[in-house]
C-alpha cells in the first residue's frame, strides 16, 4: 500500500481506545456523548437513519441508537472496526467498508451524517466535506479543532501534548468561516454548535478531577461556549 494511512485505522484500535479508558477518558467521552445528544435532539423529529463516517472507533454509535437512528458506520477498512464489532452494540449496526473520500452510498441515503475524529487528520478535508453532504438528507454533524483559545497554540505546544499523551497525533485546524464555506458551498449551512473543552486535553489527562471540576465551572459562566475546543457543529441542507 501507498500513501498515508487512512485515519480511521488509528482511531478504530485498541491502543485509540485505552486512551479514552480511564476516569479522564471517559470525562472526555461524556462531555461529547452530552453535545451529540443535545444536537441530535434538537433537529427536526422524523430523522430515522444515520451513517457514522469513519466511526470504528464506536463512540458514537451507542448515543445514536439511543436516539432510535438505524446506524451504519462506514470505515475504511475492515480492520477499523475490529473494536466495535467486539463491543456491545455490535449486533445492532450495520458496517460498510469503502472509501471515505468517495463513500459507497446514493445521495441523500442517511437523514443524518455524523464524522468525528476524522476531519481533523484527512488530508483532503473539503473533498471529505463534500462526500458527507451528498449523502446526507437533512443533517450532517461534525467536530473540528479551531484556530481559536488554547488551541491557537497548538502547533507550538505540540511537543509538550506529545510529551503528556504519549501517542497522540498530528492535526489540522481550522477557522470555523472555511468550514462554514465548505458546507455552504454544498447547500448546508450552520445551525447549531457546542464547543466542548476550554482546557487541553493533556491537562485533562494530566490533571484528572481537579481539571474536570474547573472545565464545568467555566462551562457554566460560559468561557467555553466562546473560547472552547473542539467544536461540534451541526449542518442542516437548506430547503429547495
Amino acid at each position: 500500500m501507498t500513501g498515508p494511512l487512512p485515519p480511521d485505522l488509528e482511531t478504530g484500535s485498541a491502543r485509540y481506545a485505552r486512551r479514552f479508558a480511564g476516569p479522564a477518558g471517559s470525562y472526555l467521552l461524556s462531555v461529547q456523548d452530552r453535545a451529540l445528544g443535545d444536537l441530535v435532539r434538537a433537529a427536526p423529529d422524523g430523522l430515522a437513519t444515520a451513517v457514522d463516517v469513519g466511526g470504528g472507533h464506536g463512540q458514537l454509535v451507542g448515543r445514536l441508537l439511543d436516539l432510535g437512528f438505524e446506524t451504519t458506520v462506514l470505515g475504511s477498512r475492515a480492520d477499523c472496526a475490529e473494536q466495535l464489532m467486539g463491543g456491545p452494540h455490535a449486533g445492532r449496526i450495520s458496517y460498510r467498508v469503502g472509501s471515505l473520500l468517495d463513500l459507497p452510498f446514493a445521495d441523500r441515503s442517511f437523514d443524518l451524517v455524523t464524522s468525528i475524529r476524522l476531519l481533523a487528520h484527512i488530508e483532503d478535508a473539503d473533498r471529505l466535506i463534500d462526500e458527507l453532504c451528498r449523502v446526507a438528507g437533512h443533517s450532517v454533524i461534525v467536530d473540528y479543532p479551531t484556530l481559536v483559545g488554547a488551541n491557537a497554540l497548538a502547533s507550538a505546544a505540540f511537543p509538550i501534548k506529545r510529551l503528556i499523551e504519549k501517542d497522540t497525533r498530528t492535526y489540522q485546524s481550522f477557522w470555523p468561516t472555511t468550514v462554514r464555506r465548505a458546507f455552504a458551498r454544498n447547500g448546508f449551512h450552520p445551525v447549531r454548535s457546542v464547543k466542548q473543552f476550554t482546557a487541553p486535553m493533556g491537562l485533562h489527562r494530566m490533571g484528572g478531577r481537579p481539571v474536570q471540576l474547573m472545565e464545568e465551572g467555566l462551562r457554566r459562566i460560559g468561557v467555553t461556549r466562546l473560547v472552547g475546543n473542539p467544536v461540534l457543529q451541526r449542518f442542516d441542507r437548506r430547503a429547495a
